[in-house]
């Protein structure tokens, strides 16, 4: 069975490599391209955020308590985001983040009328991921928040998340261009980077890296110490990272960055959104 609307496997390039895969998962790339069916989108990221966030705030809750060691904390989360992009990355880029929404935007390579809505189902899975943990656990270890490390000072902490948010997201966008490889190596290169980047800065900041994974457990435990680093640095860190990226590879917008960012896996479709 064939789809009219893809070329033949044999004369394909970026975007047709892209289209080809789409259609081998999921079917039919107008259904997931109709806005009709956005709400599969925000649900993605919801999940997706959801997932993220109950294994990074759920490791530092049971760290806290002296039940797991650090590197189970650290590195839980990069697998769970390896997992959720392998798994879903195609319906909607899978970026349970908002600067990595806000970053692919600033590169052309996503509607910013999507930007708001996949920001409220990131900080509204995020907040259902510590509700989660909060009628498991009680209201205990700050529900795994992202503070600074006893020996260290929310504007350290500060720095600390611009530089790592600026390499997180520079591996994103990297790994979303037409210049690299995206779907596996993409996961792996996302999970590895959260994990290499938890082993080592943990202790300074709790390597948040998203202002989602931050809010949940602000909101849902009521502490708020520190929240204006893990919101300030991580805007500021995709900044540089949107910086650097024009200066390795240009303005954004190629076919394969598009693809990755709103997770279409290809753009000759009828329905942009």
């Amino acid at each position: 069975m064939s789809d009219p609307h893809l070329p033949s496997p044999q004369a394909l390039t970026h975007e047709g490599r892209a289209r080809y895969r789409a259609w081998l998962a999921f079917g039919s790339l107008d259904e997931f391209a109709d806005p009709r069916l956005a709400y599969r989108r925000l649900f993605a990221e919801l999940l997706g955020t959801f997932l993220l966030v109950l294994a990074a705030a759920g490791g530092g809750l049971l760290h806290a308590r002296g039940e797991v060691s650090l590197a189970a904390a650290v590195v839980a989360p990069a697998l769970t985001v390896l997992a959720i992009i392998l798994f879903m990355g195609a319906v909607s880029g899978a970026h349970l983040n908002p600067v990595v929404s806000l970053a692919f935007a600033l590169r052309g390579d996503f509607p910013w009328r999507r930007v708001p809505w996949y920001v409220l189902a990131q900080l509204l899975g995020a907040a259902l991921a510590c509700l989660f943990l909060l009628g498991v656990f009680g209201n205990v270890e700050h529900l795994g928040a992202t503070l600074p490390g006893p020996e260290y000072h929310p504007w350290q902490a500060f720095l600390m998340e611009i530089v790592l948010t600026g390499g997180l997201v520079s591996v994103i966008l990297g790994t979303a261009s037409a210049a690299q490889n995206v779907g596996t190596i993409g996961a792996l290169g996302v999970g590895g980077y959260i994990a290499l980047a938890g082993l080592w800065a943990a202790p300074v900041s709790g390597t948040s890296m998203n202002p989602a994974r931050s809010f949940g457990p602000a909101l849902v435990a009521g502490d708020w110490r520190a929240f204006w680093a893990y919101v300030a640095g991580p805007l500021l860190g995709a900044a540089v990272a949107v910086a650097c990226a024009w200066i390795l590879r240009g303005p954004g917008g190629d076919s394969a960055a598009r693809a990755a960012a709103t997770g279409t896996l290809g753009q000759a479709v009828s329905h942009p959104d």
